[in-house]
């Protein structure tokens, strides 16, 4: 629905969240809405979490934290969110991310904690008080 692509087939193993930009994504001050931008910074770090043992990025992790710090605005053109994993152990992971404009502006950061899902493991908010 917000039209951005996941990318998760470059060899450094670190996924991308690729979004070019349009009024649906913009704020009333026009520009990218900081909601927009947290998604894909989640989107890009879990999918990044998830290549760590699966190279497809489909084994499941969920976002225990997510902080972001805005750093400065996107107007027009695209924007991409790129993963990396800066720790962690086989359960939880600690990723950053980057949120960086086509012309090279960096947009925002993320750190997040990504706690991987047990295969055959189904998550429900009644699992996640």
């Amino acid at each position: 629905m917000v039209g951005y692509t996941l990318d998760v087939g470059q060899p450094d193993r670190r996924a991308r969240c690729r979004l070019v930009l349009d009024e649906r994504h913009t704020n009333r001050h026009g520009v990218l809405h900081g909601g927009i931008a947290g998604m894909l910074l989640d989107s890009a770090a879990g999918a990044t979490a998830s290549l760590t043992v699966d190279d497809s990025g489909r084994q499941p992790f969920l976002t225990v934290s997510l902080n972001i710090d805005y750093v400065g605005p996107a107007l027009k053109g695209g924007v991409t969110a790129t993963g990396r994993v800066v720790g962690g152990g086989r359960s939880l992971l600690f990723v950053a991310a980057d949120l960086v404009h086509d012309d090279g502006t960096l947009i925002a950061t993320a750190s997040g904690v990504f706690k991987r899902v047990p295969t055959g493991t189904k998550s429900s908010p009644k699992d996640n008080p």
